[in-house]
C-alpha cells in the first residue's frame, strides 16, 4: 500500500469522528473471481466516503458487503464495536442501524409513499404508527416529496422514487447510511435533485459511505474519496489531494478519461 493513501487517509479521518466502521483484511471471491482483495480502511463518525473506480473494481461488492448483504470470505466488518455477524437475529439488529440505498429504488410497489417510509419504524423500531406518520412526514418534507405521500411508487419519477428511498433510510435514524450507485439509474435532469439531498445530508453530518460515478458530488461532499481498482483500494485521499495530485498510474488514467469528457 502507498504511504501516502495512509498519510492522507488519517488526516482526514482525524477531521471527523472515530471510527465507526473499521474495514480488516476482506476478502471475497465470486468463484475463481476475487473481488475484494485484503481490504483495509475505516469510516469514521460523521465522514462521508465516496467509493470510486471503473466497473468491476469490487466498488459496489464493498458497499454490499458493510452490512452482509454480500458475504465475506474472510476478515471482519465492525459497525460501532460490533462485529458484523454472518446470519440470525444479531445481523437483523446490526442491519437495522445501517441504512442502504440501492440503484433500484426497491420501494414495496404496492404500498404508497408514506407507507414505504413508515413500515421499518413500526416494524422494527416499534414505534407507535402516529409517531412514525409524523416522523415520515417530516422526512418526506426533508427530501422534497411531501406532497407525494399518499401516492404508490410508480405515479413518482425516478429521482422522486429515489428522494423516498432516501427517506425511508433515514426514517430508521441509521448510525451510517450506505448509497450504492444512486443515481445510476436516473435520466441527467433527475440526478441533481438526488444529489442535492445527499449533500444536504453530508452537510448535517451524516456518515455516509457513496458508490458513485458522480465526482462532482465526491469533489463537494466527501471528507475522503476511496479509488478501487481490480478489486482493491488504489488510492485513499481527500478530494482535493485526489482530483488535483493522483499518486498512481491507474487513478491518473481513471481521471484522464472521466474528467476530459
Amino acid at each position: 500500500m502507498d504511504p501516502s493513501r495512509t498519510a492522507d487517509a488519517e488526516s482526514a479521518a482525524t477531521a471527523v469522528g472515530e471510527p465507526l466502521v473499521i474495514i480488516d483484511h476482506v476478502n471475497k471471491h465470486f468463484g475463481e473471481l476475487h473481488v475484494l482483495k485484503d481490504i483495509n480502511t475505516t469510516v469514521a463518525r460523521g465522514e462521508v466516503v465516496v467509493v470510486i473506480g471503473p466497473s468491476g473494481s469490487g466498488k459496489s461488492t464493498l458497499c454490499r458487503a458493510i452490512n452482509r448483504l454480500e458475504t465475506i470470505d474472510s476478515g471482519t466488518i465492525t459497525i460501532d464495536g460490533a462485529v458484523m455477524p454472518k446470519e440470525g437475529a444479531d445481523l437483523a439488529r446490526l442491519r437495522a442501524d445501517v441504512g442502504m440505498v440501492f440503484q433500484s429504488f426497491n420501494l414495496f410497489a404496492h404500498k404508497t409513499i408514506l407507507e414505504n417510509v413508515t413500515l421499518g419504524p413500526r416494524k422494527v423500531r416499534h414505534r407507535s404508527a402516529a409517531d412514525a406518520k409524523a416522523r415520515g412526514m417530516q422526512l418526506l418534507e426533508r427530501v422534497g416529496v411531501a406532497d407525494q405521500a399518499g401516492k404508490m411508487p410508480s405515479q413518482l419519477s425516478g429521482g422522486q422514487q429515489q428522494r423516498v428511498a432516501i427517506a425511508r433510510a433515514l426514517a430508521m435514524d441509521p448510525k451510517l447510511i450506505l448509497l450504492d450507485e444512486p443515481t445510476s439509474a436516473l435520466d441527467p435532469e433527475m440526478i441533481s435533485e438526488v444529489l442535492d439531498v445527499m449533500v444536504g445530508l453530508a452537510h448535517d453530518g451524516m456518515t455516509m459511505v457513496v458508490v458513485t460515478h458522480e465526482m462532482g458530488f465526491a469533489r463537494k461532499a466527501a471528507d475522503r474519496v476511496l479509488f478501487m481498482a481490480d478489486g482493491e483500494i488504489v488510492e485513499e485521499a481527500t478530494p482535493e489531494v485526489f482530483f488535483a495530485n493522483p499518486q498512481t498510474p491507474r487513478a491518473k488514467d481513471f481521471l484522464s478519461k472521466i474528467l476530459t469528457h
